[in-house]
């Protein structure tokens, strides 16, 4: 997977993430404000039924969704960063990338990474040509 593959799917995934959180946030802000659900204290202790309710819970299980697929998109960018930067003779950069996902940093890593990483696919297509030309 190319670094313009994988920045356009995190760049994706990050838009997706906020739009769904936008969305989740504003079919909950909408049910408060509408009364929808039914408080004791600041205890929700049910819901109202109605048209408005089955299409705030609609709402907000799109936004929900589009979370979880931004989490997977997100997860999917950086298997393609490992494997790109796994092809580079030096492995720093996948043990940099590598260690901080597993250890909940993936994601200032993936923002360095695609500022300043490098490209395997690139590197490869700039060696070969070096190759190539006549000495």
């Amino acid at each position: 997977m190319s670094k313009r593959t994988v920045t356009k799917l995190f760049t994706g995934s990050l838009i997706a993430f906020a739009a769904g959180a936008i969305v989740a946030i504003a079919a909950v802000w909408l049910a408060i404000a509408n009364n929808v659900f039914v408080m004791a204290g600041a205890d929700v202790v049910g819901v109202e039924g109605g048209g408005l309710a089955w299409s705030l819970l609609g709402l907000a299980v799109v936004g929900g969704v589009a979370i979880v697929a931004a989490f997977v998109a997100g997860l999917v960018a950086w298997i393609g960063a490992l494997l790109n930067t796994w092809q580079l003779e030096s492995k720093t950069w996948f043990a940099v990338l590598l260690l901080t996902g597993i250890f909940n940093f993936g994601f200032i890593a993936m923002i360095v990474y695609l500022i300043g990483g490098p490209d395997s696919r690139s590197m490869a297509t700039s060696h070969g040509s070096r190759a190539a030309a006549p000495a």
